[in-house]
């Protein structure tokens, strides 16, 4: 090489090497990859990594031409890393098809060919069929480079085969990203092989295909970060259908109604409460973060309150609630104490007794909603259309919360919220 194409050379491997830190860096602390897109750019951006940080070996060498062992062995680490990408780029595209990559003749096919070319370049060392390094360290290509490159060049063709075959199943973002990764590779080694050594042309193919893969990351984190904005839509939307009782709404208004004449005070105390408890139902329905639990016990106090003027010494409440300093989703409680009157509300059971109590462990908060009504059917709460399904949900994406339900000893029905501390 002259001078200038060193420089290129070694510019394009620290780039090579920059997309492939940035891609597993991406990879390892990107929340929204699953498990198994985690493991694999953890393992695709590793393999890519070993190729530059290779290179940076072989300029130890030339600086000193006497570790001309230490040349062989990074020759050998660059040509097997950089020809894992195509094997594992196979398995992504099984995985992102549905398809397994394990019973798969595209893979079982792209192995075999993968495993000729580790056997060549395992023999390429000790014998100058394949290479030789001259005495200045520069590599001379012996009379059968060819077909070490060959399997390359298969590998490659394999994996272009196997995306145009499965176009249909492929997102145009997706689909796009594959060709990227393989397309100006396969071209670079054609050139390699038939034409004109091009060592650098290959880095800038690999680099291309690096950061093919790392936009995949980023576009695969915004996506799921736009999916989860629309299923928070989604729940709020839900949130608003739940909270629209207008039977409620309308009973109240006549319980007030007669309350003006029978006991002013009272009405006057019932409007209070509804109205904080109007407030509170459109605060939470414009809310998607996690609110202090002393706004939503308030939300609550407010609806049994009501509740408590129109069914009178037919509902009792208890409160046991020192510990509130924490954090839940908005619609969380006052769902729960509603579900409480609407299911345990029962002439023939006599007057209901609602508990509301709150307790404090080393990792959790935890709240308790007890009635002593017939009890709740287990069935209702898995409908996904429920209100309870719809706190699931929530909790679950504020906090990774839990909600159980249980029956009560006597008789009615336990929910239990578990809200996780956090840092």
């Amino acid at each position: 090489m002259i001078a200038w194409e060193e420089f290129v050379y070694v510019f394009v491997c620290g780039a090579m090497l920059m997309v492939s830190v940035l891609g597993l860096e991406s990879a390892a602390v990107t929340p929204s990859l699953d498990r198994w897109d985690k493991r694999f750019f953890v393992i695709f951006f590793s393999a890519l990594a070993v190729c530059p940080a290779a290179f940076f070996l072989e300029l130890s060498v030339y600086v000193n031409p006497a570790l001309l062992s230490l040349l062989v062995v990074a020759y050998y680490v660059q040509s097997l890393s950089g020809a894992i990408a195509f094997p594992l780029l196979a398995v992504y595209l099984l995985h992102c098809c549905g398809e397994d990559w394990r019973n798969s003749v595209l893979f079982r096919g792209i192995v075999a060919v993968w495993v000729s070319y580790v056997i060549l370049i395992s023999i390429a060392p000790f014998t100058t069929i394949f290479y030789c390094f001259g005495p200045d360290n520069r590599l001379i290509f012996g009379p059968a480079y060819k077909l070490l490159i060959a399997p390359i060049l298969m590998m490659q063709l394999v994996d272009a085969t196997g995306v145009a075959r499965r176009r249909d199943k492929l997102s145009r973002q997706y689909y796009r990203a594959f060709l990227v990764c393989l397309i100006p590779v396969t071209v670079v080694v054609i050139v390699h092989m038939f034409i004109i050594p091009v060592f650098t042309l290959i880095d800038i193919s690999l680099t291309l295909s690096a950061y093919s893969a790392y936009r995949l990351i980023l576009s695969y984190s915004i996506e799921q970060s736009l999916r989860q904005q629309r299923e928070i839509a989604s729940q709020r939307a839900s949130i608003a259908v739940l909270q629209m009782r207008p039977h409620f709404i309308c009973n109240t208004m006549t319980s007030i109604y007669y309350l003006c004449d029978q006991d002013p005070k009272l009405a006057k105390q019932v409007t209070m409460d509804f109205t904080t408890y109007l407030r509170q139902n459109f605060a939470a329905i414009a809310r998607g973060n996690a609110i202090p639990f002393s706004e939503e016990l308030e939300h609550a106090r407010a609806y049994l309150a009501v509740e408590q003027a129109q069914f009178e010494d037919n509902l009792l409440v208890d409160y046991d609630t020192q510990h509130t300093r924490f954090r839940v989703p908005p619609l969380t409680l006052q769902p729960l104490v509603e579900n409480a009157v609407k299911h345990g509300m029962d002439p023939d059971f006599g007057p209901l007794h609602i508990w509301v109590r709150t307790r404090e462990t080393n990792t959790c908060s935890m709240v308790f909603v007890e009635d002593d009504g017939p009890g709740f059917d287990p069935a209702v709460a898995d409908d996904p259309h429920s209100t309870l399904a719809n706190i699931r949900q929530r909790l679950d994406m504020m906090g990774s919360g839990r909600l159980d339900i249980m029956s009560r000893d006597g008789g009615g029905t336990v929910v239990r919220l578990t809200i996780p501390k956090r840092e």
